[in-house]
């Protein structure tokens, strides 16, 4: 009886607790962060390793996917994020800021359908935010739409592109995000947190008969950039760098690295994340 009771409660745990993660500067790192000679290549590119994890966070990785879910949340394309091998294929990863998800690699079509209506409203917006991206004189990279849900480009001044794209287009439609180099204009409906929100509600959707969606799910929510504040937001445990992030309810259990702490930070997120499943089995 104890070893049923055991498998059940594993299976509780790994439907209804779910690790939503960023992955570049979350879990993983480019080249040119130092990360010691240890470092374990997990994407590859025209031939090189171009990003890395600690060998830490690879066995943390591990420990935590075999008890709860694991789903990447990330703006990069579906191509950028064939590149990265975590050293599994997860279940279902979101991808495009959330407007694409994977299931075991593979796209569900019906989810960018919804995607695109989401965004069915912004298209004019969208329009002249590419007008204002082309001819922007720092632009040094082409415009580039996203599976028709986003748009993005370099700049060589990016934080100057970014605020006259802001003030161009003026309206609550759209967001502008810069991040490096790179400048982005996405629709208000394309957010990590409703992602987020909208894979909840699928897996409720297949829950087995008698599992009861009475049961709530656990969610943890890592991520380092503005992109990641909505996934934040709507987790129940989201785990942050020290000034990206602060809920506004005292005491609603998030945490973050504060910047003396020393370490990488996908090594505090793993750390918080095994806890935190330690403190609820």
């Amino acid at each position: 009886m104890r070893i049923v009771c055991a498998v059940c409660r594993y299976r509780t745990m790994k439907n209804r607790v779910v690790f939503f993660t960023d992955l570049d500067n979350t879990l993983i790192y480019s080249y040119k962060r130092e990360l010691g000679q240890e470092r374990i290549g997990v994407e590859t590119y025209q031939g090189r390793t171009i990003s890395y994890m600690t060998p830490a966070a690879v066995r943390m990785l591990e420990e935590i996917r075999e008890q709860i879910l694991v789903v990447p949340v990330t703006t990069r394309t579906v191509e950028q994020y064939e590149r990265i091998d975590l050293g599994f294929v997860p279940e279902y990863a979101l991808v495009c800021n959330g407007g694409v998800l994977l299931e075991r690699g593979v796209e569900a079509i019906s989810w960018r359908d919804e995607s695109l209506e989401l965004v069915g409203g912004s298209e004019e917006t969208l329009r002249r935010g590419r007008e204002c991206l082309e001819s922007d004189e720092n632009r040094c990279f082409p415009v580039r739409s996203v599976g028709g849900l986003f748009l993005f480009t370099k700049s060589r001044r990016p934080e100057e592109s970014a605020v006259r794209v802001q003030r161009a287009l003026g309206d609550d439609k759209t967001e502008v995000f810069q991040n490096g180099q790179k400048v982005y204009v996405v629709p208000r409906e394309i957010n990590k947190g409703r992602a987020c929100e909208r894979l909840k509600k699928k897996l409720d959707g297949l829950a087995a008969p008698g599992a009861g969606t009475s049961m709530p799910y656990y969610t943890i929510g890592a991520g380092d950039s503005a992109f990641d504040v909505p996934m934040l937001e709507a987790a129940d445990f989201p785990i942050s760098p020290d000034g990206l992030y602060r809920p506004k309810e005292p005491g609603s259990g998030a945490v973050w690295k504060e910047k003396e702490r020393g370490g990488v930070f996908s090594e505090f997120v793993l750390e918080q994340v095994i806890s935190y499943i330690k403190g609820i089995v």
